[in-house]
């Protein structure tokens, strides 16, 4: 029995993400060939071409699945803490720190920028701020974050969380590099913290 033509589509576009995020997380961006994609996934060019237009379609489509994937584990963290404001601060803390993951470091952190131009000007960024500014409404609704600007506060913290996860991706040391960002940035939240 055939498949229904919106899953044959939806099966085609999953494995060509796969295979386009298994090869940008492995040689790169600038290394990962059509071929690579098409090959992999068992399609032709056509396809590739047909449902993202080129390697930097694919590219935003694999960006779009892994941003998906650290919302879904960032969420998990925040749930899991005890208190608002500690699961604040620990999905702040964790989004730096998946700049140490290589496939996420590379894909994300280094071959994304240098593709798709600036992280804040990205779709997934607005996604981002919205999430960032729910979160500080109701912690200054609880009483635990200063009377702020909650757009500026989002923006300002999510500025902060991408440069340090960048600063990270790039950087010759990236374990010295992530605990000196994460302990910089647990002090700016910590400014903002209003109860003892």
């Amino acid at each position: 029995m055939r498949k229904p033509r919106e899953e044959m589509i939806a099966e085609t576009k999953a494995k060509l993400i796969a295979a386009g995020r298994q090869a940008f997380g492995t040689v790169g961006y600038a290394d990962a060939s059509m071929d690579d994609f098409t090959a992999g996934a068992g399609l032709t060019r056509g396809a590739l071409y047909h449902h993202f237009g080129d390697k930097k379609g694919l590219l935003q489509a694999v960006i779009r699945e892994i941003d998906a994937e650290m919302t879904a584990r960032l969420n998990r963290i925040s749930a899991e803490a005890p208190n608002r404001w500690q699961g604040f601060v620990a999905e702040c803390v964790a989004y730096i720190e998946m700049a140490l993951e290589p496939e996420i470091q590379r894909i994300m952190f280094r071959d994304g920028p240098a593709v798709l131009g600036d992280v804040s000007q990205w779709q997934t960024t607005s996604g981002c701020i919205a999430a960032l500014s729910r979160s500080i409404e109701q912690l200054k609704a609880d009483g635990v974050m200063a009377d702020i600007d909650t757009e500026a506060a989002a923006r300002l913290i999510n500025g902060a969380s991408s440069h340090a996860a960048l600063w990270i991706a790039k950087s010759d040391a990236p374990e010295e590099t992530s605990r000196r960002a994460v302990k910089g940035f647990r002090t700016l939240l910590e400014g903002l913290c209003v109860r003892g």
